[in-house]
């Protein structure tokens, strides 16, 4: 993909991701929030629990994941931290992270909790 192809791609693939993350009740914190460590693409509630949400998209599943490496969740994480300075409980609120996989056909595929260990 050229790089505005791939820039307006990005956006319809996060369009995709936060219209699901609202049909499945979560309230839309923030789009493309941005902080001193990075860009979160999404940041969602779930009851207490602040999702932090990223997309990738791909031609497959598979390839959209292996997009995302250690060092770009390492910023994600730092960012997420300078979001919750902002919240009532701070670092103590309830936390996920996700990675949302769009594939060249418009499919998407959530995988929660996808930071496991950073």
């Amino acid at each position: 993909m050229s790089g505005s192809v791939g820039y307006y791609a990005g956006l319809g693939a996060e369009d995709l991701v936060a219209a699901d993350y609202a049909r499945r009740n979560h309230g839309i914190a923030a789009r493309r929030w941005r902080g001193q460590a990075g860009e979160i693409d999404l940041i969602a509630r779930e009851g207490s629990t602040v999702v932090f949400v990223e997309v990738k998209k791909s031609r497959s599943f598979a390839t959209a994941a292996a997009r995302l490496g250690h060092r770009q969740m390492e910023r994600i994480v730092a960012s997420a931290s300078e979001f919750l300075a902002g919240e009532p409980r701070g670092q103590l609120t309830d936390v996920r992270f996700d990675l949302a996989v769009v594939n060249g056909g418009g499919a998407l595929k959530v995988i929660e909790n996808a930071f496991m260990e950073v």
